[in-house]
């Protein structure tokens, strides 16, 4: 269960830094690097969130399953 709750707090989190970057996106004139910085924070958490399932189902604490 822990592992469900990490991995949807991630998702979380990887939203959040994807509207971040869209709002400073709009919102500055480009003499800042907070929309890089969101859109890295995102792309870490995103490669972070990858890894950790890969590791769950390597562990067999995730099984996988067909759709359908």
């Amino acid at each position: 269960m822990a592992g469900k709750i990490l991995i949807v707090a991630m998702l979380v989190a990887i939203i959040y830094n994807l509207g971040a970057g869209l709002y400073y996106m709009m919102v500055d004139d480009g003499s800042t690097g907070r929309t890089v910085n969101a859109l890295t924070r995102r792309i870490g958490l995103s490669v972070g969130l990858i890894l950790c399932v890969m590791f769950g189902i390597w562990m067999g604490w995730i099984q996988p399953h067909g759709v359908g």
